[in-house]
């Protein structure tokens, strides 16, 4: 911005005019084009015009000599998405006012708030941390078949109608084999290996295998991605799954139970399908890769369904339908709609550690919604992946 210096009892600031770089920016006093203008200073004498110093405030500025502009290159905002001009200091592309200290003394910026992104994703924690514990209700009242099918059944007919009531299109034909991978590890996979696995082993002994299912979630994105971690974020990783494998093996009497082999196949399945959502949630809204994947998946339960109630004893009692009903709108709808949401907003990796509560929160709700007692080694397991996956944290990052 070019300005020139005039001669005045309160000493030289400046008159003039901006140099026209900046897209819509108008010279104070020039032509509406931008173009430069010269000025008569104290004196009749004619001066040309000078680049504004540091510390020169120009005509027109506030008092703290915040002066705003708009435009692009180095030290200023161009103006933000929203319709709104940039600052300087401004975030690029936010169109959010940055403002700048007048001097000493003056009030620091209030410190961000957490983003929605990350509170979502959090959401999404909690509603998965009661996942086991509406399983182990649904079960009072269904088999394992019936329990997953039906599941998938209610949530399905949940996204069908809200992609009718709000027109949605069909995705694109690229998306569908990706959305095939989250509908069978996580709306499929998943939750029929863990209700397996819990006929034969208790929520709280679960939710410390399924705690390793970050790990497996950042290993196989690593994988997909093509990226290299470091040798650091390999020995937790590893570490990790030693923990988990001799406290299941403690707790099994010495030799893995079916349970076990249950979890760790859910394990690989649901991080498949995490890593393949976090990707599409990218390329379209976070929610319609749940509905669409809860869509693909219901010609089969109808049909799983019907077979499965014929099969299988079911009884309806009040903790079953319970767990039912916040399986397929908790779990299946609420709680990946918001984690899906979640990825796409704050990335795998930040997500993934606001995943680090959940075995933590499953053995809270195990002792107070199911009456389980925690032996000795399972808290210090948790603790210890908790503490493995940590360290994969800060090596990713």
């Amino acid at each position: 911005m070019t300005a020139q210096d005039s001669a005045t009892p309160l000493g030289p600031i400046a008159v003039g005019a901006a140099d026209g770089t900046g897209p819509g920016s108008t010279a104070v006093g020039g032509d509406p084009a931008g173009r430069p203008t010269t000025g008569t200073a104290a004196g009749g004498r004619r001066s040309r015009p000078k680049a504004a110093g540091p510390g020169r405030t120009t005509a027109g500025a506030d008092p703290t000599g915040i002066g705003r502009r708009t435009g692009t290159g180095l030290g200023r905002t161009g103006p933000g998405t929203d319709g709104t001009a940039g600052d300087v200091g401004a975030r690029p592309g936010t169109g959010t006012v940055g403002v700048r200290a007048a001097g000493p003394g003056a009030t620091p910026a209030a410190p961000a708030p957490l983003p929605r992104g990350a509170l979502l994703a959090a959401l999404g924690v909690v509603s998965f941390s009661l996942t086991f514990p509406g399983t182990a209700w649904g079960l009072e009242s269904f088999g394992p078949w019936s329990l997953v099918c039906l599941r998938i059944v209610l949530s399905a007919l949940i996204a069908g109608a809200l992609l009718a009531g709000r027109r949605v299109p069909l995705p694109a034909r690229a998306h569908w084999a990706g959305l095939a991978v989250v509908a069978g590890g996580s709306l499929v996979g998943f939750p029929l290996l863990t209700t397996l696995a819990l006929e034969t082993s208790t929520t709280s002994h679960a939710a410390v295998v399924i705690g390793l299912l970050p790990l497996a979630t950042a290993a196989l994105g690593a994988v997909r991605t093509g990226r290299r971690p470091s040798p650091a974020f390999w020995a937790a990783s590893l570490a990790g799954a030693a923990v988990v494998a001799v406290f299941t093996v403690q707790q099994s009497g010495g030799a893995l139970s079916s349970g076990d082999v249950y979890l760790f196949a859910a394990l690989l399945v649901c991080a498949a399908a995490y890593v393949e959502g976090g990707r599409l949630a990218a390329l379209m809204p976070g929610w319609q890769v749940v509905a669409w994947s809860l869509v693909l998946c219901l010609p089969l339960a109808l049909a799983g369904a019907a077979v499965a109630l014929v099969h299988e004893p079911w009884r309806l009692t009040g903790h079953g339908v319970a767990g039912l009903l916040w399986l397929a709108a908790g779990s299946n709808c609420f709680g990946l709609y918001v984690w899906y949401r979640g990825l796409a907003a704050v990335g795998v990796p930040r997500a993934s550690q606001l995943q680090l509560a959940q075995p933590l929160l499953t053995l809270f709700w195990s002792v107070l919604l199911l009456g389980e007692h925690l032996s000795p080694a399972a808290p210090l397991a948790a603790a210890g992946v908790l503490v493995c996956i940590a360290v994969t944290q800060r090596a990713r990052s």
